[in-house]
């Protein structure tokens, strides 16, 4: 071999072994994924003249905002015990409970799939399908991961054979929420992809990001949560709205920031990264800092509300802050920041305890109106209203308390946790209303009952309500006519929707704490949803939860929810603790697992 020759390979090799190095010590620094996550998509399987793909971008981002790379290995706080067993007596019970769900989902998933299969929902009543978000497959969609999650791995595979001929071009209705599709639709996708590691699923999340994408395409790079696609594919400019649900706003972290972790397309995290930095900007300059106000103008990046809860319109975002640090592995300090200012005001504002007749110390979770009084001075009202998804504050505080070392909050997760199964328990059907007035109790530490109290508060919501107060109003029969159970004073919304948040802050306080009576409270949960919305075709919403046996109501309506959450979170509790464990997945808005990154 010539001299010249012997070089050129020398200097080849040489080269290579740089590559290796450098790839070594890139894998090392950052935070390394499963196997299948590491491949990002370069052999030509994603169209390049996929619609999405190839739109031009009016308001272009010179340089991407990177993912956190970690300088040394970093290992966040166990969630779930070390120690966590499950004595062979109560799994024995959980074994037959477990298959109650699962029967129960199975039964609503053979409806969907003999009537209404590929639609968005199934109306369970009147046993057609109906199509409430694009007309994509919501409910096919939202339950690839419960299907997998409960080995249901036949069902699986054909469910995903129909979600790979889903176009994400065209749609039924021209305008689409953003924050539903991203929850629901993608997290429901990357979820799948990252228990099966099936790269057609993978293929599906890049299509869809690609079109949530091209709605953060506006002069401050907020995204239209109301997007009208029609518009966007004929390159008609779009605004950020002014106003919109801080929820929706801030809600795309966790699947945009998995999307990238899996691609190593930085352009996803660097898009809803971008939106939580002007959350953290705004959250200590909002009428009540530390909180979001409920509404937000997303044009002019004003956050001058002055309604907050952790409510219905909320839940999500608060949610995804400490979810978004553990899938960041620890190393973006601005989610932990923002958790902890924020929990610390909702507790002083928001939360309280409700005076009941048992006399629990349990906390529930209002809303707070700010108005500004005639010297400048800020006041603060406390509305002593509980809703449905405010229940779960308890399993954001329990995975807090555990992911951030602060045992505080997880004595306040036991107290909400246990607020919402009060709820459910003090209704005679064993269900809580979508919404329901209670009395504030002056001391989380002292709350005697006071029945003239309770009557007395009856009587002024009761008249709140009129155009004129009735000074004759019979407050005894008030109560009888609209079957208040003693601590409530009013139901403004009788409804039950299907919904998961109680179950699911068992689930994570279960998860957290090992508490075992959480197992029976669930269980009695779940009888009394089965008992009160199962249908002929599925499990159908009722009108109000005050009617009781033949009375009952329900609403031609079962939500995807239903499946890809409430039903998913009773089979999890009621199963062994390392399936799906909190050490390994985040659980998005929807309810969908997504695989957090090993430290390195």
């Amino acid at each position: 071999m010539s001299r010249a020759r012997r070089h050129l390979l020398g200097a080849c090799l040489g080269a290579f072994l740089l590559l290796l190095l450098y790839r070594y010590h890139r894998t090392n620094d950052v935070l390394s994924t499963p196997p299948h996550d590491t491949q990002v998509i370069l052999n030509g399987r994603i169209n390049p003249k996929y619609l999405w793909r190839k739109l031009p971008v009016r308001y272009p981002v010179v340089e991407f905002q990177p993912l956190p790379v970690a300088t040394l290995p970093q290992t966040l706080p166990k969630v779930q015990p070390a120690d966590f067993k499950v004595s062979h007596l109560i799994l024995d019970r959980q074994t037959s409970r477990q298959s109650a769900a699962k029967q129960a989902f199975e039964r609503c998933w053979k409806s969907y799939q003999s009537i209404a299969w590929g639609a968005d929902e199934l109306a369970p009543l009147s046993g057609s399908p109906e199509n409430k978000l694009g007309g994509w497959g919501a409910t096919l969609v939202d339950n690839l991961d419960t299907l997998w999650i409960m080995g249901m791995h036949d069902e699986f595979k054909k469910a995903v054979t129909l979600v790979t001929h889903i176009k994400f071009e065209t749609t039924q209705s021209p305008e689409i929420n953003t924050h539903d599709v991203n929850i629901h639709l993608l997290g429901g996708l990357l979820a799948a992809f990252d228990l099966s590691g099936d790269q057609k699923l993978l293929e599906k999340s890049i299509e869809l990001g690609d079109m949530l994408y091209a709605a953060f395409d506006t002069p401050n790079r907020m995204p239209i949560i109301h997007w009208n696609t029609h518009k966007a594919a004929r390159q008609e400019e779009q605004l950020a709205e002014e106003s919109v649900l801080g929820a929706e706003l801030g809600s795309f972290t966790l699947e945009f920031t998995r999307l990238s972790q899996i691609t190593g397309d930085l352009k996803y995290f660097d898009a809803a990264h971008r939106v939580m930095k002007l959350f953290d900007r705004q959250q200590d300059a909002t009428k009540l800092a530390g909180l979001w106000p409920v509404s937000a103008n997303a044009r002019e990046e004003l956050f001058d509300d002055d309604v907050f809860t952790l409510g219905a319109e909320a839940s999500s975002m608060y949610k995804s802050l400490t979810l978004a640090y553990a899938l960041l592995g620890g190393l973006e300090p601005m989610y932990r920041k923002m958790y902890e200012n924020a929990t610390l005001t909702a507790a002083v504002y928001n939360l309280f305890r409700p005076m009941n007749l048992e006399g629990k110390g349990v906390l529930v979770s209002g809303t707070v109106r700010v108005a500004i009084t005639d010297n400048g001075n800020s006041q603060t009202y406390l509305e002593a209203q509980m809703q449905y998804r405010s229940c779960f504050a308890g399993g954001m505080f329990a995975l807090g308390g555990a992911l951030l070392n602060i045992p505080t909050h997880q004595e306040i997760a036991h107290k909400l946790v246990d607020g919402c199964i009060w709820a459910h328990r003090v209704i005679p059907l064993g269900i809580m209303p979508e919404t329901f007035d209670v009395v504030p109790c002056a001391s989380q530490t002292n709350c005697p009952w006071s029945e003239w109290l309770w009557k007395q508060e009856v009587w002024k919501k009761a008249n709140s309500l009129e155009p004129e107060p009735n000074p004759n109003l019979n407050v005894d029969t008030f109560i009888r006519d609209h079957r208040l159970p003693k601590g409530i004073i009013g139901i403004p919304d009788t409804a039950y929707n299907l919904r998961p948040d109680a179950i699911e802050s068992m689930f994570t306080l279960y998860r957290v704490s090992g508490r075992e009576d959480l197992l029976d409270a669930a269980w009695d949960m779940f009888q009394a949803m089965q008992g009160a919305t199962q249908t002929k075709n599925g499990n159908a919403a009722i009108f109000a939860v005050t009617d009781e046996g033949s009375g009952l109501t329900p609403k031609d309506s079962m939500d995807s929810m239903w499946m890809s959450q409430t039903l998913k979170y009773f089979y999890l509790i009621f199963s062994s603790p390392d399936l799906t464990s909190l050490d390994e997945f985040v659980f998005n808005a929807g309810g969908h697992p997504l695989k957090r990154p090993k430290a390195s």
